[in-house]
């Protein structure tokens, strides 16, 4: 089937992790998850979305999705645009999952690419789609970057996007790119180093064991290791640079920072220092051995006689507006349909 289309990718594992044991997070089951991809359907069919791409997976969201599929109502459910599930590449239960499905609907032709997950899944997905549109909704444990919003609200505007009804519906994402070897990561929130020697269950936990952190934006209402850099040196999504601070032990510390590094646990985070993150500069991590994490969890073991450095650069995915793109259709009134004034006689 030609004509617009867009794509869904739903982590099965998103907000299930092990984090859970020590952090008081939300857990998003999956029939929530199936409910969303559902919801979202439906928005996109509504603003003219004509066909849907959705990911597969062995966590029951799909298998979910296509029990409704098989069960609609015509006349009677609002309509969906034309489902398709992605299920040519094999299912691994990694991240790879989400870079197959990613790549599949971009060469497919997806306007849009919707992810349902925490910061992991939504820093896998900016990887995979190149220059289209990303809208990145929270099921996660720390989701500093994808926004938590209702799947209908989110999905029109998406929609709104894709079918080019709001050509400027988009912000471009800023990313830190992170080299180590031959390796490099990018992360849509932050890169931090630490003392721990190996990746083990990816969450840091110790504030102690954290020397170096770098953030492309830091909200003071934010959660997560960035929150810790939102307190000392807001820096909104909107504005180019970035923020780069060094810790310490709290009792050398310049300031004490009580930040939520995780849903439910703040903790007494030391800081000796931080600065304005310029775009494209350079910063060569200070740390040797270790782990660095991106997004929160450690992807990266340095040995000690190896290097890291890490870039802040203007060139990440271009996130959809939501709010910005229904304003738009407000001013314009794409959402609504003006109708012609009731005639009314009086009987004499």
């Amino acid at each position: 089937m030609s004509g617009v289309t867009a794509g869904i990718v739903a982590n099965p594992a998103s907000g299930r992790d092990i984090r859970r044991l020590v952090a008081q997070a939300s857990v998003f089951p999956t029939a929530e998850k199936a409910n969303m991809v559902q919801r979202l359907l439906a928005a996109f069919a509504s603003v003219g979305v004509e066909r849907a791409l959705v990911s597969t997976d062995l966590g029951g969201i799909s298998s979910a999705v296509l029990r409704a599929l098989r069960t609609r109502r015509p006349g009677k459910d609002s309509p969906w645009p034309e489902v398709e599930f992605c299920a040519d590449d094999p299912i691994t239960g990694t991240a790879e999952d989400t870079t197959n499905a990613v790549r599949r609907m971009v060469g497919a032709g997806a306007r849009l690419i919707v992810c349902l997950g925490g910061d992991g899944t939504a820093r896998v997905a900016a990887a995979a789609c190149g220059d289209v549109p990303l809208l990145a909704l929270s099921t996660g444990t720390n989701n500093a970057f994808p926004r938590m919003r209702e799947a209908t609200v989110a999905g029109l505007a998406g929609g709104l996007v894709a079918t080019g009804a709001v050509a400027d519906g988009t912000r471009r994402a800023s990313v830190l790119e992170v080299t180590a070897g031959a390796r490099t990561e990018i992360a849509l929130v932050d890169v931090c180093s630490a003392t721990a020697r190996h990746v083990g269950s990816r969450a840091l936990w110790d504030p102690e064991s954290l020397t170096e952190l770098l953030c492309t934006f830091a909200e003071p209402d934010g959660i997560g290791l960035s929150s810790v850099a939102g307190q000392l040196c807001p820096s909104p999504r909107d504005v180019p640079h970035g923020v780069a601070l060094t810790f310490a032990p709290p009792e050398r510390a310049r300031w004490v920072v009580h930040a939520p590094i995780a849903p439910g646990l703040v903790v007494p985070v030391g800081v000796r220092d931080y600065r304005t993150l310029p775009v494209d500069e350079p910063v060569e991590l200070t740390q040797r051995g270790g782990v660095i994490a991106v997004d929160g969890e450690r992807e990266l073991e340095l040995r000690d006689d190896q290097r890291a450095t890490v870039r802040l650069r203007a060139d990440g995915p271009r996130c959809v507006d939501v709010a910005g793109v229904l304003a738009e259709a407000a001013r314009r009134g794409l959402l609504r349909t003006e109708l012609s004034p009731v005639s009314t006689t009086t009987a004499t």
